[in-house]
């Protein structure tokens, strides 16, 4: 039996408010029926969408069976809120909220109204991320013991709008927060955080550079290093080919993952291992493993509609973004106070086992 499409509402036509409407749009299971924003009415001209001032109105007036936001960060949780307390499901962008107190409100309003919210890791959804969970899981490279994350590139000058140059922007919460949240998902909990943070190039009131060094709870140990003003070709988004708008290299790691019995990089899914005895006198050998196709909004669309439906639990659930924010949140403390951090889950509801 066919479907009725999904009508859709999009708060906020920013950057992701343009690339959510082009994948609502290509879905045969969803439909632009209304945005929301104050200036800009490209979206909802080009789509033949009802247009609205603010998300009050939208959610008050539009005939929507769920909404996609996409606004500044410091505004999500208030948004999401509005929204469920309306009896309206919601797929929120990342980060979920801007710091832990206000993320535990929302898991707490989450709870009591039982209207899901999928929030907006889309890498989860990726399936080449699926992939390197399922080799990880399979034994593939045994007992992980260190973990290297990079995404370090330059954004124009263009990007950084009146909101992006301070509190509730920086390259943490922007970026870095999708690297952590996929190193809990391939790794585990992140049990401490030490860092250090600089906005020596860009000058504005949040990093554009920082440096973590993890701990993980079943023992690995991690770093991430990320920056939006460096000349370098290493990061999920130039090297996964998930978003065409972005100059590619392909070849280049944005993670590299190391085990007892193996390692594996990824987006390349490139698996090393000794073939026999194993120690450094004998040579890896290395294999690709098989690189499933698709992309990470499109699969994160299809779920979202899954999600509304009453078909699945979200992937991505407040509490378990919370998480992530969590590290986000002790890596600026670690960074403040020059010593190690451990994330803080307080008032965040345990979440469920992620889907594989």
């Amino acid at each position: 039996m066919t479907k009725t499409p999904l009508r859709i509402g999009l708060i906020g036509a920013g950057r992701m408010g343009h690339s959510h409407a082009q994948f609502i749009a290509a879905n045969p299971d969803t439909e632009l029926t209304a945005v929301a924003d104050p200036v800009n009415s490209e979206l909802s001209n080009a789509y033949g969408a009802e247009q609205f001032d603010n998300y009050e109105a939208l959610i008050a007036g539009a005939k929507v069976d769920a909404v996609i936001i996409a606004t500044p960060n410091e505004t999500h949780v208030n948004t999401a809120s509005f929204a469920i307390e309306a009896g309206i499901p919601c797929l929120l962008e990342k980060p979920v909220g801007v710091n832990l107190t206000e993320v535990a409100r929302l898991a707490s309003t989450v709870q009591s109204t039982g209207v899901p919210v999928l929030v907006g890791h889309h890498r989860r959804h990726h399936p080449l991320i699926t992939a390197a969970r399922k080799a990880i899981q399979s034994g593939a490279i045994g007992d992980i013991v260190a973990v290297n994350g990079l995404w370090l590139t330059t954004k124009p000058e263009s990007y950084f709008d009146s909101w992006r140059r301070g509190p509730g922007a920086g390259v943490m919460l922007i970026n870095l927060v999708h690297d952590l949240d996929i190193m809990r998902y391939l790794i585990g909990e992140i049990s401490s955080v030490q860092a250090v943070m600089s906005n020596r190039i860009r000058g504005f009131e949040v990093e554009d550079t920082a440096g973590l060094l993890l701990q993980f709870e079943d023992g690995a140990i991690g770093t991430l290093t990320g920056s939006d003003t460096a000349a370098a070709p290493w990061g999920w988004d130039q090297n996964s080919g998930d978003d065409p708008q972005f100059a590619q290299q392909p070849d280049e790691p944005s993670l590299l993952i190391a085990g007892t019995k193996g390692s594996i990089s990824v987006p390349q899914l490139k698996l090393w291992s000794y073939p026999r005895q194993r120690d450094w006198h004998s040579p890896l050998t290395t294999e690709f493993l098989e690189r499933p196709v698709g992309g990470a909004l499109q699969n994160q669309l299809t779920h979202f509609c899954a999600v509304v439906r009453g078909e699945a639990e979200p992937i991505v659930g407040v509490a378990d973004a919370g998480r992530s924010l969590a590290a986000v949140e002790a890596a600026h403390e670690a960074a403040r106070i020059q010593r190690a951090v451990t994330p803080g889950f307080a008032g965040l509801v345990t979440p469920k086992a992620s889907a594989a």
